[in-house]
């Protein structure tokens, strides 16, 4: 294992990535294969076969869950029990990676918490295809990705030095990755979950089988990623005594604490795409196309084809406007993204009538509300991820990606719960509310440019751009 710590110093041309980054590209994309594979088939699963009567009596927890639930919020239906159960879930997804990212940076080290979370969520997708283990299997994959998420991410910043202006775009690519990954599920595990007896079971299968792959390629690529904090501190000849963070980072970390509240409202709406807009979908919409039904868990594979379909372009615009100095910062780059968000769901609001008229919303019109939200995700989450590696001071880093993914735990537990509203509210009014959440965290962001680019960019020329 000496020749991977060399993995910085390879001699890779000034505008072009090294090979580390495709390994990890392409391990996160079978991992996110794997994680969208089963959450294409989660509101689903519960709704059309796990929580109906005959089977619920079967499934460990689920009474103490249900009980609980219902202590805190009374009364729920099954859409209503299922929201809930989704927003907790991908909620505590979020969550797990603060403590997987603390645990790595003092003592297991980024490269072995990836290995660790990975078998772990491999042996949770295979758990899924018993329907009685069902919330062990969700336990399961929240501890594993507490591991994984926060140290895959954070070693693709690590095969960079400070100031590297390839930095921002890697996280692109990588975020392409994390798509191409989430394209491929709901063709393959959400076909087989739908479409092959018993409901759900060989869907799991294929995502479990697409998390070791994953794991097989990252082993595999050892050689060619930078050593991670952890390893530095194994091979230092002269072991130097923790220095107290400085003001400065003071003011990165509280900045970035501001940005991750600021994001919560964004990752609430966002996340409504496998909850109440994949009901909408299965539900309310018109899937027919020339005489064939498109399955309705195809729809979670929208997003990302947008995603690798539009981030050429974004990149390229982008760089056309740094040419003629008009780039927005990161920052901005942020807020526009959740304001994009939040006027996506202008294109869904005519067809409302339509579906409360007894007809079906077009398949055109949610296609055109995931574009505009796609442009506004691509706007915002690869932006943060590498704003964190930035700002973040070395031997935190790992934590406050954990931090940065916390933002998404809170987005996602709302998500749950304004999804529980879904069948209280009309579909217009949900819509708005979706809508005015999104733009009020984007409005939120432009007013506090000013004061945040004074605290991330203080006497740091590796931040400018902020």
């Amino acid at each position: 294992m000496d020749q991977p710590q060399k993995a910085m110093a390879d001699s890779v041309p000034p505008n072009k990535h090294p090979t580390g980054l495709y390994i990890l590209f392409t391990t996160e994309m079978w991992e996110r294969f794997a994680y969208y594979g089963m959450r294409a088939l989660l509101v689903y699963y519960m709704i059309k076969c796990i929580f109906l009567p005959e089977n619920a009596i079967h499934v460990m927890g689920y009474g103490l869950v249900k009980r609980t639930l219902e202590w805190v919020f009374g009364p729920l239906s099954t859409q209503a029990l299922s929201s809930q159960i989704y927003g907790l879930y991908t909620g505590f997804v979020y969550l797990a990676p603060i403590f997987g990212g603390t645990i790595a940076d003092r003592w297991l080290g980024q490269r072995k918490a990836v290995v660790v979370g990975g078998i772990i969520m491999a042996i949770a997708e295979f758990m899924l295809m018993k329907q009685s283990l069902f919330f062990p299997a969700l336990l399961m994959m929240i501890v594993g990705n507490g591991f994984f998420k926060p140290n895959i991410s954070t070693q693709v910043g690590n095969l960079y030095a400070p100031g590297d202006h390839r930095r921002d775009r890697a996280f692109s690519v990588f975020y392409v990755g994390i798509n191409v990954g989430a394209t491929l599920s709901p063709f393959i595990a959400g076909t087989l979950g739908e479409n092959v007896s018993p409901y759900g079971r060989w869907g799991f299968f294929s995502a479990g089988i697409g998390m070791i792959l994953g794991l097989i390629i990252y082993l595999w690529g050892q050689r060619h990623l930078a050593p991670d904090n952890v390893m530095k501190r194994a091979s230092a000849t002269d072991a130097k005594p923790v220095e107290p963070l400085t003001p400065d980072d003071w003011k990165k970390i509280w900045a970035l604490i501001v940005l991750c509240l600021l994001n919560i409202p964004f990752w609430t709406v966002y996340e409504q795409q496998g909850n109440t807009l994949a009901l909408w979908v299965d539900s309310n919409t018109n899937r027919m196309i020339w005489g064939w039904e498109m399955p309705a868990t195809w729809y979670q594979s929208f997003n990302a084809i947008m995603i690798v379909a539009f981030t050429p372009v974004v990149l390229a615009f982008w760089r056309w406007q740094e040419k003629r100095k008009t780039e927005p910062s990161s920052l901005a780059k942020m807020a526009i993204g959740c304001i994009l968000l939040g006027v996506s769901f202008l294109v869904l609001l005519p067809q409302t009538h339509v579906v409360d008229a007894g007809g079906k919303a077009s398949l055109l019109s949610i296609t055109l509300c995931t574009a505009i939200f796609t442009l506004g995700e691509l706007y915002l989450s690869p932006v943060g991820l590498s704003l964190v590696t930035k700002l973040s001071p070395p031997r935190l880093v790992s934590m406050m990606m954990g931090m940065w993914f916390m933002s998404s735990f809170f987005g996602d537990y709302l998500c749950g719960y304004i999804g529980a509203y879904w069948e209280k509210m009309s579909h217009a009014n949900f819509f708005l509310l979706l809508m005015a959440l999104a733009c009020a965290s984007g409005l939120c962001m432009f007013a506090l440019l000013k004061p945040l680019k004074k605290a991330i960019g203080h006497g740091h020329e590796e931040v400018v751009d902020v």
